[in-house]
């Protein structure tokens, strides 16, 4: 059975990490803090050179928020997928919704029609549509490769059921990447009873910065985050989600 482990990163360091660790393919983000945004060209590149051979998929998202996009914001989204396909990016994981929560099929044909040879990740988007298995045919028929879900839940593991019904439904047409809260301990939990051979994790942890001057009462943004905490992608975290990925697939095989 073909493996992947998928690790969202959003900066060099995570990404070398992630590489070291074990991870099959990375999906490459900006501000992982609210749920990612688009990277720029420049991290992209830098995160190639770092990690020679793995596939790279790369999140399209304008701004933290929904993904009921304006025609400005489609603009953006079909120029990016344009510009990854031109810089040699592997994949790219994007989703746009209407306002009653279905699939925007119209808006989503734009994006695909610039995909190229590139591999297309249906981001969770997935997770707060209407109807998840409506979504899911719509995916087969528009030819989307990977559908990232949580189980339209707040962690892959409390959306399982809805998870191990998708992967029966998907046929093996569409891909099922599970995500959210996904560690080696949820991976094996999760392979007891569901023949899942895709997941997504991050696998970060909270580094102290080293800055050593701080100026107290000047936040850069929200004063919920600290700007002296810095998240990052382990690489041990990464390799015991890898062995348990391994060992799991064993019963299935």
């Amino acid at each position: 059975m073909k493996r992947i482990l998928e690790c969202c990163v959003d900066s060099p360091e995570s990404a070398l990490n992630a590489y070291k660790g074990g991870a099959d393919r990375l999906e490459l983000c900006q501000d992982l803090i609210v749920g990612g945004t688009t990277p720029t060209l420049a991290l992209y590149r830098e995160v190639r050179k770092l990690t020679p051979g793995l596939r790279v998929h790369v999140l399209l998202r304008p701004r933290f928020g929904d993904f009921l996009y304006s025609d400005y914001e489609m603009d953006i989204l079909e120029e990016e997928v344009a510009e990854f396909r031109k810089a040699g990016a592997d994949g790219v994981v994007i989703g746009c919704l209407t306002p009653e929560g279905d699939l925007d099929l119209d808006k989503m044909k734009r994006l695909l029609a610039q995909r190229g040879d590139m591999s297309v990740t249906l981001h969770r988007a997935f997770d707060v549509c209407k109807d998840p298995f409506k979504t899911l045919e719509e995916c087969k028929e528009l030819g989307i490769d990977t559908i990232l879900t949580s189980g339209q839940k707040k962690s892959a593991l409390e959306g399982k059921d809805l998870i191990a019904e998708l992967v029966r439904r998907a046929e093996g047409k569409v891909d099922i990447l599970a995500g959210a809260g996904v560690n080696a301990s949820v991976i094996s939990a999760m392979l007891e009873t569901i023949p899942l051979t895709s997941f997504h994790m991050s696998g970060k942890v909270t580094l102290e910065s080293g800055m050593k001057y701080r100026k107290e009462g000047v936040p850069m943004g929200l004063d919920s985050f600290s700007e002296f905490d810095l998240m990052r992608t382990d690489e041990t975290l990464v390799r015991k989600a890898s062995r348990a990925l391994d060992a799991g697939l064993e019963r299935w095989q």
